[in-house]
């Protein structure tokens, strides 16, 4: 039997426990991963008390009630809070997901929280996207035309407009490529669910026009191909996007090219 040890520095200990309010019932305990750079030492799991008749519904509403009234030293990303921007993703009972769209009544008992994995923690539930982005960019993830520009907007048929659903909508969280498998083991190379959606986005636009230019980009034994049909991108997308069909789409047109 192969034994896994981790790093000393990478055990989680007991933090501190912010004692819940004695007058007041309606309660829920959240309990939230620490780690502060400045002070290193082992990330911690502190534990608090929120109070429900002074918050609002969702997973991020209790954590600003945390960070506002109880600790403000607790650090997060958030923005819109509906959905849109894609800040908020963290690990919200065992699945990635976007804090300010997951309802508290959906969690059974303590709401445990962390940030996303894999990712380089920055501090608590802050981490380090800039590897995410930085492959998000090399795919140009914009328009690119041959013909001369036009005195106008580009038209679209309502039929090509349509096989943009499902794809559009994605908000760049990390949530699915870090639930990958293939992404935590290759991620230096492989471009994860995430970006490969936003890929085949641009690859089915109508309005592009180097489409082989962008298939020759993704042909590559890791960038595209170590997708195995895990589903847990699909299964942890916060917006209800599937990227294993994207991918799956963009393999069939490296297909159809070669025929």
């Amino acid at each position: 039997m192969v034994e896994i040890l981790l790093p000393k520095k990478s055990r989680l200990k007991q933090g501190k426990t912010w004692e819940a309010p004695s007058n007041i019932s309606n309660l829920r305990e959240y309990r939230i991963y620490r780690w502060n750079p400045d002070e290193g030492g082992n990330p911690s799991i502190d534990t608090y008390y929120v109070d429900l008749d002074d918050c609002g519904p969702m997973v991020l509403d209790g954590l600003l009630y945390i960070k506002n009234k109880i600790d403000p030293t607790l650090t997060l990303r958030r923005s819109c809070r509906e959905g849109i921007c894609g800040s908020c993703g963290m690990n919200i009972d065992c699945t990635n997901t976007l804090a300010c769209i997951k309802d508290m009544n959906s969690v059974k008992g303590v709401i445990k929280i962390y940030p996303l994995p894999h990712m380089s923690v920055v501090k608590d539930l802050v981490v380090d996207m800039s590897h995410f982005y930085a492959q998000h960019r090399s795919i140009d993830p914009w328009l690119k035309t041959v013909s001369p520009k036009p005195s106008k907007e580009i038209l679209q048929s309502h039929v090509d407009r349509q096989k943009l659903d499902g794809l559009y909508e994605c908000v760049m969280c990390a949530c699915c490529s870090t639930s990958c498998p293939s992404y935590w083991w290759n991620s230096d190379r492989y471009l994860g669910p995430a970006v490969l959606l936003q890929a085949y986005r641009w690859l089915v636009d109508s309005r592009d026009e180097e489409k082989g230019d962008r298939l020759d980009d993704l042909e590559d034994p890791f960038r595209l191909y170590r997708c195995h049909t895990i589903m847990n991108c699909a299964q942890s997308c916060p917006k209800g996007l599937n990227p294993a069909k994207a991918i799956s789409k963009i393999k069939m047109l490296m297909l159809d090219r070669k025929i």
